[in-house]
């Protein structure tokens, strides 16, 4: 294959790529957005529900957020009651973030249709193409990072 068609395939693929991721989380996010929640608050509760207490320093690297934002959403999460910060007993530099009781309520009723929306985006697909897929993204993401 010569240069120039490598580069515009690499380009279509980038630019093919991106409106799915796009048009993915417009549908997962409208759908979020049905709980009265928006989706970095309800990343940082499903992080909780699944992962348990966190120290709020490295919930934005888990779901991708800058730290300052992860304040801001963390003070929206505790005055719904939906999470609360408690200190760490061995380092007080340290807060972790809690889900609340009425927290996990709340992702136990929500993240089933969740997932089932995001398998009904996915439907169009076999379970191979499922595979294939993952193994290609999973591989072009890993490049992505060495070349950083």
């Amino acid at each position: 294959m010569d240069k120039t068609k490598e580069i515009e395939d690499s380009l279509k693929f980038f630019i093919v790529l991106s409106r799915a991721h796009r048009a993915f989380n417009d549908v997962v996010n409208k759908n979020i957005a049905t709980f009265k929640l928006n989706p970095t608050e309800f990343a940082v509760l499903e992080l909780l529900y699944h992962k348990g207490d966190q120290p709020l320093q490295q919930i934005g690297g888990k779901i991708l957020l800058a730290s300052g934002s992860i304040t801001y959403v963390v003070d929206k999460l505790e005055q719904k009651n939906l999470l609360n910060r408690v200190a760490c007993p061995k380092d007080r530099r340290v807060t972790f973030a809690q889900i609340t009781d009425k927290g996990k309520e709340l992702i136990e009723s929500i993240f089933p249709p969740h997932q089932e929306r995001i398998n009904e985006i996915v439907s169009v697909l076999t379970e191979e193409e499922k595979k294939q897929a993952i193994d290609l993204m999973k591989k072009v993401g890993l490049h992505a990072n060495e070349l950083l």
